[in-house]
């Protein structure tokens, strides 16, 4: 009988942390928040190496203290030279509640960087990237937020923001080589580039460059409960797995390191051109594809194997 009580306990304590867990969400209006400011004009494009990504860095720092998340190093930047221009990316860190678990690490990333300024149109120079990368930003940060109010993470998790993407991904290349030579147990690394705009003929969310590389949207599909992942053609067509700052870690690893993303460059017109606007990102379907993503990252970071394979394996 004390055994059937205790096992009754540990079911409702399991279940009222579940319930607990499904409300904490993202807003609509936090998310625009995010993307608002990261895509002001008065950020003048983000360029690496400029006072507008040094501005950018400032409110990510400001936002990841807030959430209870730690600098990974001594601080939350990572310095490092992108053809001669001071750089840095920002890393925060969460460490895992498990004691066998928290050796391995997930990353959760995207790059705060833009191209600065773009083809005048109307008088308009800034880039603002909104969509490239403000979106895929707001979304670790949101991230970061679930994780550092929950604190459920068995793994431990690394929040890295890059810039030099738009200059050969060398924020991330730099990264992934001080990560590797730190010898860093990693398990997956998932990118998020171009949240902010929604697919209107497919049947998923948001879908994974290098899908048939490995089982990630398998894996994340489960814990979402329904397709949130899938597969695009178009990705593939235009190679986009090697063209953003997960593929710097794939290299290193040679491990499953992936970007999620719902803008393939079918549905949305205006990638490197200024008129890429927080005003036109589409808020409903970023909150949306993140709250539905929380439960995806937790299954995967706290399964008790590493699930996640390469299909080569």
């Amino acid at each position: 009988m004390k055994n059937i009580v205790l096992t009754l306990t540990v079911l409702l304590v399991f279940s009222c942390k579940a319930q607990e867990n499904k409300s904490i969400t993202i807003s609509i209006e936090e998310v625009k928040e995010f993307v608002t400011f990261l895509a002001s004009d008065d950020l003048f494009g983000r360029e690496t190496g400029t006072q507008g990504i040094e501005d950018a860095a400032t409110y990510i720092e400001k936002q990841l203290l807030s959430f209870g998340v730690k600098p990974y190093y001594e601080t939350y930047r990572d310095n490092y030279k992108a053809r001669e221009r001071d750089a840095f990316n920002v890393i925060g860190f969460i460490e895992g509640n498990d004691p066998k678990l928290k050796s391995e690490v997930v990353i959760l990333g995207a790059h705060y960087d833009h191209l600065g300024n773009g083809k005048t149109v109307e008088n308009d120079s800034i880039a603002n990237g909104a969509n490239d990368n403000a979106s895929g930003t707001a979304t670790v940060l949101a991230m970061a937020k679930y994780f550092g109010a929950t604190k459920n993470n068995k793994r431990s998790i690394i929040f890295t923001l890059y810039s030099g993407e738009e200059m050969g991904l060398l924020g991330s290349k730099h990264l992934a080589e001080r990560l590797k030579n730190e010898k860093v147990n990693l398990y997956t690394m998932i990118n998020f580039e171009m949240l902010g705009v929604p697919f209107t003929d497919r049947d998923y969310q948001v879908f994974v460059t290098g899908y048939d590389l490995s089982n990630m949207a398998e894996v994340l599909n489960k814990y979402a409960g329904n397709k949130l992942v899938g597969k695009s053609d178009e990705a593939v067509k235009f190679s986009l797995f090697k063209r953003s700052d997960n593929y710097s870690f794939y290299k290193q690893f040679k491990m499953p390191a992936q970007t999620i993303s719902s803008c393939d460059l079918t549905n949305f017109d205006f990638y490197h051109h200024v008129d890429d606007e927080a005003d036109i990102m589409d808020y409903n379907h970023m909150a949306s594809a993140i709250n539905n993503l929380f439960p995806a990252m937790e299954g995967m970071i706290n399964a008790p194997t590493q699930e996640i394979k390469m299909n080569d394996e």
